[in-house]
């Protein structure tokens, strides 16, 4: 499977890695993916899912708020 976030589809970003001397080589910028088990309110079940540590802040907070995943 992708190193791919499941809720806001963030993946691999492509780059230049720059010296001091301003030499340039393509790089990659990885996601920071992880597995987690979140609580579904509509269906009372816990769902495993791989998501981004930027989404799983969001998520902190739409849950504080009582909204749902």
């Amino acid at each position: 499977m992708a190193r791919k976030c499941a809720k806001t589809g963030k993946g691999t970003a492509f780059g230049n890695t720059r010296s001091h001397s301003l030499r340039h080589t393509r790089r990659t910028y990885k996601a920071n993916i992880q597995k987690k088990r979140v609580f579904d309110p509509k269906t009372g079940t816990y769902v495993t899912m791989k998501v981004s540590t930027s989404y799983l802040r969001t998520l902190a907070k739409r849950l504080q708020q009582g909204r749902s995943v």
